[in-house]
């Protein structure tokens, strides 16, 4: 969560100049090339047991993270990273309505808790009301998505997989913004959405790679995590992007989230770690369970 706080910073380097849809395409092929680097190492494969199974969640998993990057050069980081962190009340309404399960009070509970923290960090004005920042929140919810389908779809995929087709999904949608954006955009970072193509220079190359190395570090740690830890209470870990990223945020571009906005994230926190330990079940052994990259 460390290096994802630092490196999602980053951004703003990429987006006053590049474009979302190249900067998913070109990240993409750099992650490819390191994953073929480990793989012809020796660790680990690509071979998936189920491909449109894999394929079905990578698209809502990159869906989220379309619209995440999208929203960086529009909102503030932290603002970004809380509504994503929407997810796990999501997940629990999804259990409810499209698996039929029951949930207690402690979750329901969690869920308003949550509901409320998300209005306390967005601040919508009704005389003002700006969709974009409710769009964190839609990057939430298409994240929740895909961790339902994690876990419903792709049992006994491996990680490395899950994350080639992560990666994979997100490239194909760069490619396609590439050839179907072709509005005019304007300068700096309102264009980063609206941009098909920017400047491949060597600074810009530079942020690609960082960024590119930077979500593949992150993720294998969150991936060893899990691996040794019992996933539940493991998940609780990842609210901490929330303060990592809010501090690299005012370090590097001097953005600060106001009190209101404090106390709404520590509400989404707390609501997602109630969540977490509620629904936490015994791992069987040999089985490790999958995270979500």
């Amino acid at each position: 969560m460390a290096t994802l706080g630092l490196t999602d910073n980053f951004v703003p380097y990429i987006s006053e100049r590049g474009s979302l849809w190249q900067f998913h395409f070109v990240r993409s092929i750099m992650a490819f090339g390191i994953l073929a680097i480990v793989i012809a190492l020796g660790y680990g494969s690509l071979r998936a047991n189920r491909p449109l199974a894999v394929i079905g969640r990578s698209f809502f998993q990159a869906g989220a993270m379309l619209i995440y990057f999208g929203c960086l050069s529009l909102l503030p980081i932290g603002v970004v990273v809380a509504g994503l962190f929407t997810a796990p009340l999501f997940v629990v309404l999804i259990s409810i309505l499209f698996q039929g399960k029951s949930v207690g009070a402690f979750r329901w509970t969690a869920v308003v808790i949550g509901f409320v923290g998300a209005l306390m960090v967005i601040r919508p004005d009704p005389a003002a009301l700006d969709p974009v920042s409710f769009l964190p929140i839609g990057a939430g919810l298409l994240y929740a998505i895909g961790a339902v389908a994690t876990r419903a779809w792709c049992e006994g995929e491996t990680t490395m997989t899950l994350t080639a087709g992560f990666f994979g999904m997100l490239g194909v949608f760069g490619l396609i913004g590439i050839f179907t954006v072709t509005g005019d955009a304007p300068e700096g970072h309102a264009g980063f959405v609206l941009r098909n193509w920017g400047p491949l220079d060597v600074a810009m190359v530079f942020w690609f790679a960082v960024q590119a190395v930077g979500s593949l570090i992150g993720i294998a740690l969150i991936f060893r995590g899990y691996l040794i830890g019992e996933a539940s209470h493991v998940a609780v870990f990842e609210y901490s992007l929330l303060v990592f990223a809010s501090f690299w945020a005012w370090v590097l571009w001097d953005q600060t989230v106001p009190v209101l906005g404090l106390a709404g994230m520590v509400l989404i926190a707390v609501a997602g770690s109630i969540i977490a330990f509620r629904s936490s079940t015994p791992v069987p052994a040999g089985r490790v369970p999958e995270p979500n990259p």
